[in-house]
């Protein structure tokens, strides 16, 4: 499918429904949109806009990382969106020169949705050029990005403090799951961040540098990201250690009473078996009171013992 806009400061917004419709019209610039292409409409990209191959190539190949290429008569740029529940990455394509400006997406794409809902907005606007497109698509993908982290940290903040009331084998596994991603968002946001970089401190992009207030705050937003990312992803790490520590502690708490109820009994083990020999010559075993005897003397055993550990501390 084709979105084609034209725009003129005579005529204003028009929309065509062709791009052959392009070569009768007089146009300051239009803006050409590929959404899941046909084989015949991809071939547009070389037979009619004359694309560097290699732009085209890395249009057709999924998921090439973003980034920022010059050729002769145009500047092609490579933008990452992300689902809003899965945060799979989609890739739109961006083809920006003198008088025209072209995208390329294979999926639907809600940022370029709204784009066109704008244009429509501000086309009495007589300033509106090629790098409008490319700021409002930036400037969207990237406000997509907000939302999303702070879900995560929403998240993040109810396993912190266990709302759900989950065994710590739950915790863990719901904080993997949140770490895994933020991952998926920094894989994004930091080669984004660094494209944005590129297009502000480079000297081929004109309309970028007389908009660089605009296309600084979307960088600034990139920074806030990442940060927000990097935070939350300390976060889970501290909250992972901090329950892998409590485990422990547990773990060790429950040792300390086995060793405890272990070493008592010893002594006591001791002694019944001794006397659980089957000697004819122990002359305990005819004692008249040897039972009571025995008794009380494992029990002061028993009792000394305790109150020992306890002056030591081990039942603090």
């Amino acid at each position: 499918m084709l979105r084609i806009y034209g725009f003129s400061r005579k005529q204003g917004l028009q929309h065509f429904t062709s791009i052959s419709e392009l070569n009768n019209a007089e146009m300051d610039w239009y803006w050409v949109d590929f959404e899941k292409p046909s084989k015949d409409e991809i071939n547009y990209l070389t037979s009619y806009f004359k694309f560097h191959p290699l732009a085209v190539e890395d249009c057709l190949h999924d998921l090439q990382r973003p980034k920022l290429d010059y050729y002769e008569d145009h500047t092609f740029f490579v933008f990452h969106a992300l689902h809003k529940k899965s945060l799979d990455r989609s890739e739109i394509n961006l083809f920006l020169g003198e008088g025209f400006v072209v995208t390329f997406h294979k999926q639907p794409s809600a940022e370029i949705e709204a784009i066109e809902r704008l244009l429509k907005r501000d086309e009495g606007d007589m300033n509106l050029d090629e790098y409008y497109i490319l700021y409002q698509l930036l400037d969207k993908v990237v406000d997509q990005y907000f939302p999303l982290v702070y879900d995560i940290e929403d998240h993040i903040n109810e396993i912190e403090d266990n709302t759900k009331n989950l065994s710590m084998e739950q915790l863990l596994e719901e904080l993997f799951d949140r770490r895994s991603e933020l991952l998926k968002i920094r894989q994004t946001v930091h080669p984004m961040r660094d494209l944005l970089y590129r297009m502000l401190n480079t000297h081929h992009l004109e309309g970028v540098r007389e908009r660089k207030e605009y296309f600084a705050d979307i960088y600034d937003h990139l920074i806030k990201v990442a940060e927000i990312v990097g935070s939350n992803r300390e976060m889970t790490q501290d909250i992972r250690d901090s329950y892998l520590s409590l485990n422990s502690h547990q773990t060790n708490r429950t040792m300390q009473i086995l060793t405890v109820i272990s070493v008592i009994f010893m002594p006591l083990t001791f002694i019944v078996g001794v006397y659980g020999m089957n000697f004819v010559n122990m002359p305990e075993l005819s004692t008249q009171s040897g039972y009571l005897v025995v008794w009380i003397v494992m029990i002061s055993i028993a009792v000394t013992m305790v109150f020992w550990f306890k002056k030591k501390g081990w039942f603090d």
